[in-house]
């Protein structure tokens, strides 16, 4: 049996991680071993190493890179491997995956924020409402619904952010999910705002629910999939998430392709996460 390790949230960090937790110790089994990302401590022991309890690493960015130059310099087996994980870690990335045909929310990266870029946004996207985000982020920290006559928060002056129309479907319709594990597709679900709100993580109140994913979202998912391997040359990931929602004309845009510690929902498949298991078991064998 495989010895796997995955890591978790700093022990400051605080956020219910119980249910993935369950999950992971159910399909791979008493070889599982959890380290805090923050201080995971010798990993060379273990055949592959995930991290996809990572959550909160985008409050200790210095950190968090600190720990993807260790795990490359020593060679450590990962399931998705560090540049990957380097790459995918800052939404920049988004750009690539445009200008490599990927559709995508139109995203515009501006390096310091300001009132004058806010207005220049304002006019380029041509959306009344926007979205401001850190381009290293998760959980939606430091992210604002920006309406038309709302001043820039205080939060977001002078710092490096992305800047995205606000899409109404991610209300209406909700924002898909799809998930592929060892570069197969395994399951979707769709994910809703509270009411009044326009964040869907469950601590906000959003709620998920299961669907059949339709031919073009995955189509959408398996090109960005496609291209981010011609990127990186990375061959298939042992996980992905693929977070999409639809634009005025109907059409699936990426959203974000999380790569790095997504939550994977393996509840709602119908393999309750068989297929991911397996995954991690042929990485972690192919390693050897």
């Amino acid at each position: 049996m495989s010895k796997i390790a995955i890591l978790t949230p700093a022990p400051e960090y605080w956020e219910n991680w119980s249910l993935p937790k369950a999950h992971y110790e159910r399909l791979l089994g008493p070889s599982l071993t959890f380290r805090p990302w923050t201080d995971p401590g010798d990993l060379s022991g273990f055949e592959i190493v995930l991290p996809l309890l990572t959550w909160g690493y985008q409050r200790d960015v210095p950190g968090w890179f600190a720990l993807l130059d260790r795990l490359e310099s020593e060679g450590l087996p990962m399931a998705n491997p560090a540049k990957v994980l380097r790459w995918n870690s800052d939404k920049t990335y988004l750009a690539e995956l445009s200008a490599a045909g990927v559709a995508t929310v139109p995203t515009l990266i501006r390096e310091s924020m300001s009132d004058a870029a806010l207005a220049s946004a304002r006019e380029i996207l041509e959306s009344p409402r926007l979205v401001v985000k850190p381009p290293i982020s998760g959980g939606a920290d430091g992210t604002f619904l920006i309406g038309r006559s709302d001043p820039l928060p205080a939060e977001a002056v002078g710092q490096r952010m992305l800047v995205q129309p606000y899409l109404p479907a991610i209300a209406e319709d909700g924002e898909y999910s799809l998930f592929y594990f060892g570069g197969c597709y395994s399951h979707a679900i769709s994910k809703h705002p509270a009411e009044g709100d326009f964040r869907v993580q469950e601590q906000f109140g959003g709620v998920e629910r299961s669907i059949e994913a339709p031919a073009d979202a995955r189509t959408l998912a398996e090109t960005a999939l496609a291209a981010t391997d011609k990127l990186l040359d990375c061959g298939p990931l042992t996980y992905a998430r693929i977070d999409m929602v639809r634009d005025g004309e109907g059409a699936f845009r990426l959203m974000e392709l999380e790569l790095i510690e997504p939550s994977l929902f393996l509840h709602f498949a119908a393999d309750e996460g068989a297929m991911f298991a397996e995954a991690v078991k042929a990485k972690a064998q192919a390693t050897r």
